[in-house]
């Protein structure tokens, strides 16, 4: 059974993932994403750097608005990335253009106010930021759409004189014009309001991707995934809006004194309780293989990923013990990939710990720290909780691996 999983998984569902993952729209998608990290991160030490107010009032001075024109303005940088890093990948020379349009579109879309005599418009904050990261994925993916098809025609013959950029310029008039009319449609149609209108196309996916079973599948798949070598960034296009939305809805819902509600958002992956180590709750197995490893090439992998390992970069643990195309290290993994996530999940429906309700996307600091940071002793209590029965998952799968190993090691010497 494990070998025709695995043959099937290597022969046909890798090939086909990364396929998907390297056509030009979903690279492009994803490549806008890693784009904006820094401005997620410049959001989250604002965070960390708040904390201190903790300790003693008004020890810093309010820095939230840092937070606000960085992590606050998501929507509108994907909504200029998309095409661009899309035509891009079309080795497309209009993809500034692309970008400009998008921005420009973008903007229409989420429908200002005008105010006054028009000297001024007025702008719904909350609509620059992740909670427009769905319109701006839409925005992007038909302005890429309308300027690669454009691109297929041209008012000038291919031996024009004229130099590029007049030609650029023209050929992108018509593109640029019905796009601009399109968001002029939605903003002046009374009763049309386009951004309310993606919300709810996308609320679906949202809905089940902050559910509890939508919660413990998209864990599932991330360590399911990561067990054959694909990375997680493969699911990012669909996951990370629902991601960064739902921080955003449960500082909202905070600031209204209600509870936060979300449970898939990055803080809860990559800072609480699901990534400890990496995908799979690695940081389990790695110390297990530091301490007990018989096997010299175990013992070897320990000492050289535990420093990786212990900042939550997992790829040298799994490509180097292996966990990857490694029955015997893959079926814990994906147990821990079911039981943290439905721990963890119950934990926080429960009210037993605190569901994260501000941007701490600081992935790289140890857990249990950004455990503590984020939700309190109750979330280190957890951690310690999920770290015991992890640590019961992978022992046996270990110490049976590690024997073989030595066996292996012996017979060679």
């Amino acid at each position: 059974m494990q070998t025709k999983l695995l043959n099937f998984m290597q022969e046909k569902f890798i090939p086909k993932v990364n396929k998907i993952t390297n056509n030009a729209w979903i690279k492009g998608i994803q490549q806008s994403i890693i784009s904006i990290l820094p401005f997620i991160l410049v959001g989250s030490l604002v965070t960390l750097i708040m904390l201190l107010n903790n300790i003693k009032s008004n020890l810093i001075p309010d820095l939230n608005d840092m937070s606000t024109f960085t992590f606050g303005m998501l929507g509108l940088f994907l909504a200029f990335l998309i095409p661009y890093h899309i035509l891009e990948n079309y080795k497309n020379e209009k993809k500034i253009l692309a970008g400009f349009t998008a921005l420009a579109l973008y903007l229409m879309l989420i429908k200002p106010t005008f105010v006054s005599d028009g000297s001024y418009i007025k702008f719904e904050l909350a609509r620059f930021g992740s909670g427009g990261m769905f319109l701006s994925i839409v925005v992007g993916l038909v302005v890429a759409a309308v300027m690669l098809l454009a691109a297929k025609f041209s008012f000038f013959s291919e031996d024009t004189v004229l130099p590029d950029f007049i030609v650029t310029w023209f050929d992108s008039l018509i593109p640029i014009a019905v796009l601009i009319f399109m968001g002029w449609l939605g903003l002046t149609i009374k009763n049309v309001d386009i951004f309310k209108f993606i919300t709810w196309v996308f609320s679906p996916l949202s809905f089940v991707g902050q559910s509890y079973l939508g919660f413990v599948l998209i864990v599932f798949l991330y360590s399911f995934f990561y067990s054959f070598g694909i990375s997680t960034w493969a699911l990012s296009p669909i996951v990370y809006p629902v991601m960064f939305s739902g921080i955003a809805q449960n500082a909202a819902l905070v600031s209204k004194g209600l509870a936060p509600t979300n449970m898939t958002t990055y803080e809860v992956f990559y800072s609480a309780f699901i990534a400890a180590g990496g995908f799979g709750f690695t940081i389990t197995l790695s110390i297990m293989m530091m301490l007990f490893a018989k096997s010299q090439q175990l013992k070897t992998i320990s000492r050289a990923t535990f420093p990786a390992v212990i900042f939550n970069i997992n790829e040298p643990l799994v490509f180097g013990a292996p966990i990857a195309f490694n029955p015997i290290l893959m079926v814990p993994m994906w147990i821990n990939g079911l039981l943290v996530p439905l721990i963890a999940g119950a934990a926080m429906k429960l009210s037993m710990v605190p569901i994260p309700a501000k941007v701490f996307q600081l992935w790289y600091i140890p857990f249990p720290i950004s455990t503590y940071l984020t939700t309190g002793i109750k979330g280190v209590i957890l951690f310690i909780l999920l770290f015991v029965i992890t640590w019961m998952v992978y022992f046996p799968f270990f110490k049976t691996y590690d024997k073989q190993l030595y066996t292996q090691e012996q017979a060679s010497k």
